[in-house]
């Protein structure tokens, strides 16, 4: 695997021109000296060459296969829908590059195992962009719950609402592509709630609305053990929502806006009925997130995602629309 004999700067490459790419690793990239985003490729070089200028970077390769072959690249950041995930991530490492892959994982947990696989095979490092997860707010509320100041874990609540509305060409709107509220959406507040409760659920009911082939509205009871669960996901919600909540038989954990918190968010601890606010300060989510992947490379970390908690979490996803579907 990488780890403290990787040199910086890390040269990173994007797989594909994608928009979430410049909040993700462009801009943070900027702000630090031990990374560098080398090059681009997208399905059309003319996008890409396009994309290059825009966005300052020097290299634009022909294709996809010619990023994850050039010599010049430590990370390449797999930014494609997710049903370009599996092939172009594995190709790379078998090419003998580390992998950043934006969530979802894949399209399903099988997909996201010959990911895995292919990670331990190579061994090169494959970790999943979920962002919020590096953040000091999550990273406090898993540290609180661990500690046992809630109590012991009754109930639980986490959703991820905001308005993705149809066009054509939207690939959140597009089934094939690995589209719908579930994935794009959903796999946040599914992946807060295993993280800070600290196991895997068992799906007790869910529901879906479904148009254009892929579902606008999801909502599911899970449980963990003794604690019950309630996730909720939707693209055309009444107002934005991004809130997790946990409650104990000593008191309650409530994050609203977990995913994002360099753009606003509140964090509320009560216990035995005094409440007190937590700090949200700190680098965004994604400046955090890339700041944990030169500690991998780099230092030897352990990843915080990737790896089989991918893989589980892309379990809950497929269980979630198989019920809600059934």
């Amino acid at each position: 695997m990488e780890g403290p004999s990787m040199k910086t700067p890390i040269r990173i490459g994007i797989l594909g021109a994608a928009k979430i790419a410049p909040g993700a690793v462009i801009k943070p990239a900027a702000k630090r000296d031990d990374v560098v985003i080398a090059c681009v490729a997208a399905r059309d070089p003319g996008r890409a060459r396009a994309y290059a200028d825009e966005h300052g970077i020097a290299e634009v390769a022909e294709d996809y296969a010619a990023l994850i072959a050039r010599d010049d690249l430590d990370l390449i950041y797999n930014a494609l829908p997710p049903a370009g995930h599996p092939e172009w991530t594995i190709r790379a490492l078998e090419a003998g590059k580390a992998v950043l892959c934006e969530k979802p994982f894949a399209r399903d947990a099988a997909l996201a195992r010959t990911m895995t696989e292919a990670a331990e095979r190579t061994g090169r490092t494959l970790i999943e962009a979920f962002h919020y997860r590096y953040h000091n707010v999550i990273r406090r509320a898993e540290a609180i719950v661990r500690s046992g100041e809630l109590g012991d874990l009754v109930a639980a609540e986490a959703v991820f609402q905001v308005t993705i509305p149809f066009r054509e060409g939207e690939l959140r709107w597009i089934d094939e592509q690995g589209g719908g509220a579930l994935m794009d959406l959903g796999c946040y507040p599914i992946h807060a709630l295993r993280t800070l409760i600290g196991s895997e659920p068992e799906v007790v009911s869910a529901s879906a609305v479904l148009e254009r082939g892929v579902d606008v509205e999801t909502r599911a009871q899970l449980r963990f053990g003794e604690v019950a669960a309630t996730l909720a996901t939707g693209m055309n919600p009444a107002a934005r929502a991004a809130r997790v909540t946990l409650t104990g038989t000593r008191g309650t954990l409530d994050i609203v806006n977990f995913v994002a918190p360099q753009i606003g968010c509140s964090f509320t601890v009560t216990v035995d009925g005094v409440a007190r606010q937590e700090d949200t300060a700190g680098p965004s989510t994604y400046e955090a997130q890339l700041a944990h992947v030169v500690d991998v490379l780099v230092n030897g970390a352990t990843p915080l995602t990737g790896g089989a908690d991918a893989v589980a979490n892309m379990a809950v996803i497929d269980a979630v629309r198989a019920a809600s579907r059934a």
